[in-house]
């Protein structure tokens, strides 16, 4: 659900790099190799797409890098034909959060769709449409996120003496992350 601000940090290590970065960080909270394998998976993906390619389409190049002990099982949920009514774990699980995630993005056109799709399904609804909005902004980019989402947001800083963050504020952490993350 946070690997989107590493996985565009790492984007630019190329797809081993960025997948080997994604294992060792869900590591450290996820004991279960499968959600070092999805988070690598989810990694690779947006590397893909801040590269201006359809994450989609390369799904096999991704899948090839992904542990043997674990690729069919993601294999199978990231085809095109699976729904997330055939998921046998909740939604909140790996393989059907990222198979879910992948769903919206594949059956909708636009980030907030993709977005509402997501949400739509039930169950871990913030996880997957964390992951789904993480995959929507690599692919439709940060412009297609409705105005009405990001006007009100606001991140009170504790222990800061009050301090607020607002859309200003959090749009130069983003930007501040893109550039750290280019060759330099």
């Amino acid at each position: 659900m946070r690997a989107t601000p590493s996985a565009v940090y790492f984007a630019r290590e190329g797809a081993q790099a960025t997948m080997d970065a994604a294992r060792r960080i869900a590591a450290l909270t996820h004991g279960d190799p499968a959600a070092w394998e999805g988070t690598a998976i989810f990694h690779d993906l947006v590397r893909i797409a801040l590269h201006g390619a359809d994450p989609l389409d390369n799904l096999p190049q991704t899948l090839a890098a992904v542990h043997p002990d674990h690729r069919e099982r993601y294999a199978a949920i990231l085809t095109r034909d699976w729904h997330p009514d055939q998921a046998t774990e909740f939604n909140g699980a790996v393989w059907p959060c990222l198979g879910s995630a992948v769903w919206a993005l594949r059956t909708t056109r636009s980030y907030e769709d993709a977005i509402r799709a997501a949400i739509d399904l039930g169950g871990d609804t913030d996880t997957v449409a964390a992951v789904t909005g993480g995959l929507a902004g690599a692919v439709h980019g940060p412009e297609a996120i409705p105005t009405h989402w990001t006007e009100p947001l606001h991140v009170p800083l504790p222990g800061s003496g009050g301090r607020t963050l607002r859309l200003p504020h959090l749009l130069d952490l983003a930007h501040n992350l893109v550039e750290r993350s280019r060759p330099g």
